[in-house]
């Protein structure tokens, strides 16, 4: 059942850092139904198709990215209403110097961090829990 309490997300939130590399791109229309590979998200904007793909698919078909980014999977199953959950890590994470760009879904919510970053993301956001 999708939690929606504040205080119970960050107390479950059960972060897993991916030991997979990802990266961020755009790529038009054209070339991207001329691709021939797996995403792991799609998203249409005005100026481009927004792909993130792990940097291994990324270098094999020839694309350029800026950075390369860690995944840190929050396994609490969130409420897609829940309020301030993704606020509050954003917060405790930009104390430190650390962006995010999140992907929230169905069930759970994904935080890209900066790689070299990653693990230090990953002790502020167990630390974040183990206080609520």
């Amino acid at each position: 059942m999708a939690i929606k309490e504040l205080k119970i997300l960050l107390k479950s939130m059960n972060p897993e850092l991916d030991n997979d590399s990802y990266v961020f791109l755009s790529v038009s229309e054209k070339e991207f139904k001329n691709l021939k590979i797996n995403p792991l998200l799609i998203y249409k904007e005005k100026e481009g198709i927004t792909l993130i793909l792990d940097k291994e698919s990324a270098y094999k078909n020839n694309l350029s990215y800026n950075g390369v980014w860690s995944l840190i999977t929050l396994k609490v199953n969130s409420d897609l209403n829940a309020v301030g959950f993704l606020a509050a890590i954003s917060k405790k994470l930009a104390e430190a110097g650390i962006s995010i760009n999140a992907v929230s879904a169905y069930y759970h919510d994904y935080l890209f961090v900066h790689y070299k970053k990653s693990k230090e993301a990953l002790r502020l956001l167990k630390e974040l829990s183990n206080n609520n």
